[in-house]
């Protein structure tokens, strides 16, 4: 029993000598990205996965696979801009008519966007991945001085989903260089009305110039989930025989 003892006493000293030895890593950064994982990555067709899913397909088809939309090309989110994170913002713009609201700007959080849509048909399934909390569209006011600080919290985290009436630009270390809306400045004795979703209404996502909100519109019944907002932005376009389409327009430039 003492040898077998000493021999794995040995064999551990002898594996932190190795390990001690060994170059250290610091972790110098961290980047990610979302890739559509589709037929270009795996189109092999797993036959006992098929059997065993077989028997729910059925269901769960009949409420995720109806078509609400169409999108020209592929809408991916990512700071500082892309096509999903220009495109939410304005649908939230677009639903204020429906709550007798007119809002002057909207931020919609890109960590809230959690899928990628896929050129072609956009379905109920689709829109439930990209929006699957129970986040709900709400409209508020922030005086001039407190969206000066929001777009500064912006700049920090290099960029979030903004309206088109919304120009920011950010230097590379994350300070606000420059802010329009409207192509204005912003006026900091004026009072501002926002859209957004309820959860960075109250100053998450490092968005916390937001709890100096006031006069508070917070719909809560289901209806107002944003989810549905997106559905029904796509289904009023396809019902026009239109296909979404957003693209880059420089609404957030990083300069050096």
């Amino acid at each position: 029993m003492k040898t077998k003892t000493l021999f794995l006493s040995t064999v551990i000293a002898g594996m932190i000598v190795l390990v001690s030895c060994r170059s250290h890593y610091e972790m110098t950064g961290l980047e990610r990205s979302r890739i559509l994982i589709d037929e270009k990555y795996d189109n092999r067709d797993d036959a006992e996965a098929t059997a065993f899913m077989t028997p729910y397909k059925q269901y769960v088809d009949s409420i995720m696979s109806p078509v609400v939309g169409r999108v020209a090309h592929y809408m991916y989110a990512e700071a500082p801009e892309s096509p999903l994170s220009n495109l939410l913002p304005d649908i939230l713009m677009w639903a204020g008519k429906q709550y007798g609201e007119h809002p002057e700007f909207g931020i919609y959080n890109i960590g809230g966007m959690r899928a990628s849509l896929a050129e072609g048909d956009v379905t109920v399934g689709d829109i439930l991945e990209l929006a699957p909390f129970e986040n709900k569209i709400c409209f508020l006011t922030l005086k001039g001085t407190d969206v000066r600080e929001l777009f500064e919290q912006i700049a920090r985290q290099k960029g979030q989903g903004v309206s088109r009436e919304i120009k920011l630009t950010i230097g590379k270390d994350g300070t606000l260089r420059k802010a329009l809306i409207d192509g204005k400045d912003i006026d900091l004795q004026k009072d501002y009305r926002v859209v957004t979703i309820d959860y960075i209404a109250q100053g998450n996502d490092k968005m916390e110039a937001f709890k100096k909100k006031t006069d508070l519109n917070s719909p809560t019944d289901e209806r107002n989930n944003i989810r549905y907002v997106i559905m029904d932005y796509l289904k009023e376009r396809m019902a026009k025989g239109e296909t979404v389409s957003q693209g880059i327009e420089g609404r957030i430039t990083i300069v050096e």
